[in-house]
This record gives structure tokens, sequence and C-alpha cells, in this order.
């Protein structure tokens, strides 16, 4: 049985083939005494900038491996490897009907999931596929014509597809394995198995969910586009049915929704049907964009190296004034800022970056947290409509067109002066205080928390940077409960799943909680064949 070896620290300018003779001297080995192996996982250490390290967890195969786990015995770091268990899915045969509205990472996962079982669910997405809607965004981002059904937020491959394509989560689950394997079956590169903190990019992303798409298609199920989920058919008391574009109406038995953050005629219209819908809590804020090179020199103390990936950082404050968080959120090293809006008359900013991470600026959301408290009353869809009065403050004062309001970062805290921005957001910025597009205390916090990260982080307060706004798409402003079966709690069928459900953050969180959801489909069906029989 092989053999894992963790925590070996080698300085970030050894190359691969020094590694092995790192491993060697680890396990007091000789190189013919190795069979087979292999880096396991890879994550960098650079919290001292004179000893910046990548820390490797390896796998190896040895011709006599009982004698060495004897010598290292009480070694913490060094243990057998169990390997990976095979899943086994059982084929399940029913003639109950699966449709999943929306081909983001919950509904795409979703759909992967399903058809390990043998099930062959019907997609529909109000967007375009991947291809087509590329060419809709950035002919948006030339021209300011937005397409309310195939922009940044909508189309194939969910809002992930336009950003860094980060695959990391805060959730410990058995799924998040299986995700990766996915996603490098369908093209990704295959370190997105061994870094800790590996990401896609905008670019890749767009390859895997056109291989994902045919992977489906194979399995004989239906994708239908420019498809939008405009109202469910409900009879005693069960999900029967959709309705498709005001008109078609197809029957289904179980109807996973995964329509993301921003469909917000799919919350009105679920209020229409009296399914059950809570406010939740998210954040708004705005896009601080610095040179990438003074990342770098804050965080590794030197502007580039080519064994070093672009330098990213993660801050964290709570104002003591007003006591809400200010973090950053969706950090897009060598990236660019985009428009993200998809509802007309209300500007939304995002940041996205490619593979090679190669803009040369670094942008990230920092944004502050509301709730109820801000946005008062027993109505569930308080919280879009509170997005809404930021993003059309945000459209009015950029005068049209998406051109976005932002201003100098230094300008900006300390409220003087007129220093110039520099921003890649496209179709065009306006220098504007982005103190008046937001709420008073989220600007106060705001300005609180970057003096605090620049504590943290020597230069992070700088004329060099420039902010953007407004940022509001977060996270999901509703939940839509569910119980343990992953169903409404007033409506059998439904299954509310991903971001816009209001149980994800991220394309991690959201495919693992499509496959959860699609697990307890599954399982419903196996337990109806059960008592039929």
């Amino acid at each position: 049985m092989p053999i894992l070896v963790r925590n070996v620290a080698v300085d970030f300018r050894i190359d691969a083939d020094a590694l092995f003779e790192h491993l060697l001297r680890r396990l007091s080995v000789r190189d013919d005494q190795v069979i087979a192996w292999r880096i396991v996982r890879k994550a960098l250490d650079a919290r001292k900038k004179t000893a910046i390290k990548y820390v490797y967890t390896f796998q190896v195969t040895l011709r006599d491996e009982k004698a060495c786990l004897q010598r290292l015995a009480g070694d913490p770091d060094v243990e057998t490897s169990a390997g990976a268990v095979p899943s086994v899915y059982p084929a399940i045969r029913t003639d109950q009907k699966i449709v999943i509205a929306g081909m983001g990472p919950a509904g795409l996962f979703a759909g992967i999931r399903l058809a390990e079982y043998g099930l062959q669910p019907a997609f529909f997405e109000r967007g375009r596929p991947v291809e087509e809607r590329v060419r809709d965004v950035e002919s948006f981002w030339k021209s300011g014509r937005l397409d309310p059904d195939s922009n940044v937020q909508f189309g194939e491959g969910g809002a992930g597809t336009f950003s860094d394509g980060k695959l990391t989560t805060r959730i410990r689950e058995a799924s998040l394995r299986y995700i990766l394997e996915k996603l490098v079956r369908f093209g990704a590169p295959d370190e997105l198995l061994t870094l800790a903190k590996p990401h896609i990019g905008t670019d890749r992303l767009r390859r895997v969910v056109r291989e994902i798409r045919r992977h489906l298609l194979d399995r004989g199920m239906e994708i239908g586009f420019s498809r939008t989920l405009t109202d469910i058919v409900v009879r005693s008391g069960r999900v029967t049915g959709v309705v498709m574009n005001n008109g078609d109406e197809v029957a289904c038995d179980h109807l996973v929704l995964a329509t993301g953050h921003s469909a917000r005629d799919t919350y009105e219209m679920l209020r229409r049907r009296s399914v059950s819908l809570e406010a939740k809590p998210f954040a708004i804020g705005v896009r601080v964009e610095h040179p990438q090179d003074l990342i770098n020199r804050i965080q590794y103390g030197i502007p580039s190296h080519p064994r070093l990936p672009q330098a990213e950082y993660v801050q964290t404050y709570r104002d003591p004034e007003s006591g809400r968080p200010v973090y950053t959120f969706c950090m897009c090293p060598g990236g660019v800022v985009l428009a993200a809006a998809s509802e007309e008359g209300c500007l939304v900013t995002n940041g996205m970056s490619n593979f090679l991470r190669d803009s040369g600026l670094a942008n990230s959301a920092v944004i502050v947290g509301v709730d109820r408290s801000d946005f008062p009353g027993s109505d569930p869809l308080a919280g879009v409509e509170f997005q809404r009065i930021w993003e059309k403050k945000a459209f009015a004062a950029g005068q049209g067109n998406y051109i976005a309001p932002a201003q100098n970062l230094m300008d900006f805290v300390t409220g003087k002066g007129a220093r110039g921005i520099n921003s890649s957001y496209r179709p065009g910025t306006v220098e504007t205080a982005l103190a008046d597009m937001l709420p008073g205390d989220v600007s106060q916090a705001l300005k609180a928390g970057f003096r605090h990260f620049d504590r943290k982080m020597r230069g992070f307060l700088t004329a060099d940077a420039t902010l953007t706004g407004v940022e509001t798409r977060t996270s999901s402003p509703v939940r839509i409960p569910r119980g343990d079966d992953c169903q409404s709690i007033n409506l059998a069928g439904l299954y509310p799943a991903g971001e816009g459900a209001g149980y994800a953050g991220g394309i991690m969180s959201a495919a693992a909680d499509g496959i959860r959801v699609a697990d307890s489909i599954a399982r419903k069906l196996m337990m109806d064949a059960r008592s039929s029989e």
C-alpha cells in the first residue's frame, strides 16, 4: 500500500527535478527503492518573505514499505495511504420526469450525478450556449447594450463562467474531490488535483463547460437554451410541470431549481406561487484594483518570480462603530473588473481573470455585511429591492450605458483630492464620490476597513489603486427553505439548489449542492421503486 508523506517544505526556487531528492532525504531511502511517486498536494507558504516555501504532500510506492514505516513509526507526517474507494451508483429505472432549470455549477453537477444513476433529466437555461454567450457579453462591454437573458449572470456555465474560476471552498465534503476529478476529465488542467488553491480561469472554464454539455447530450439528455422558467404547475401540493417562456408547458415530477442568485423574476414567480421564501443577509461594496506587482511586493517582497503565482490576499475587519463585517471577496490576481449587470438600468461590478492571470492588475471585492435591519419588513424579497436601490443609483451616476462610478482609493478614504482613476472596467468609468453610492455606515465601514487592511498589508492604501462600484451580487439575498430531503418545505417536488437557493457561495459549493440534491432525488426514486414492488 502506498505511503503518504506530508509537510515536505522546500524553497520556492527548487525545480521539479530536485523534488525527488528532497523526498528521498525525507524518507531516508535510495532512489532504487522507489517504485513510483507523485505529488498529492502543493501549497504556498509565504508567511516569511525571506523564506517563501512550497509545502508538498507526496504519495510514494516503495519496494519495502513495511521497513520504511517501522523506521519512521511515530512520525505524524508519514502514514499509509488508503487510496480512493470507487463509488457505485445503482441504476434507477423510473417513468418520473426530472427537469433542471439553470446550467450553472449546481445544475450541471446535478445532471452529471443523475447521469451516474442512469437518469436523463431535461435541462432548461434562460441564456445561450457559452460560445454565443461570450459574444453577447463582449458586445455588452463594448457597446453598453445589455441582453437581459444572456450576460455575465445568465447563460450556460452560470455566473462563475466570468470569474477567476476559484475552486476552493470552506465546506468539507467527499464530493469536492469528485468535482475536481470531473472538471479535469472535461478538460481542466491536471494541477487542479494537487494545488491547495486551484483555479481554472474564465478562459479554461468555458472550454470545460462545452465538454460537459457534450457529455450530457451523449447520455441522451435534452438541453433547451433561451428557455426561461416562467411558472410552475402545481397540483395537490406538488410540482407536476413547468412553464417555459410563458407558453410551453413541460411535465415533470422533480424540479431542480438552480437558476442562480440574480434570477429575480424567478423569486417573484415563486412568491406568487406561495413557495416559502425568506430574506437572508448578504454584502455590498466596491471593487478595489491595484497593480499586480504592488500586491506581489506586499505579499512576497518582490514584484514577480517565474516560480511564484500572482499574489493573492484575504482580509477581514469588524467596524467597531457599526458592528458590520468588512472583508475581501472573490479576489482576482492578474484579472480585470467587469460589468456584470443582468437587469436594465441596474449597474453591477464583478471581477474575473484568465488561467494565466496576466493582466498586470489585481482586483478584489471589498464588501460590508447587510441584513434585515437594512431592509426591514416582512417581504422576503426586500433584499432584492435593497440591491436595486444602489444598482440604480450607480447606473444614474455613470450617466447610462453602464458606465461605472469610480474613485481613487486615497480620495475615497480621505475625502480629499482628485488623484485620478485607472480602472480596467468596461464599458468605461466616470470619476464619482463613491461614498454617495452606498449607505452611509457601509461607506464609513469601508473606509475603516481599508485603513485596517493597510496595517496588515503595508502599501495597500495607495493612490495607485482605484475603486469601482457597486458590488451587490455577492450572494443571494433570498433563501428558499428546504428540508433534509432537499425539497421545498411547502412544495413537494421542488428542489432549490445552489447559490440562488441560498445554499452555496462559489463554484465548488454550488456544484456540491447540486450533487447533494441529485443524490436526494435518487434516494427518493429508489424508495418509490421499492414501495411499488
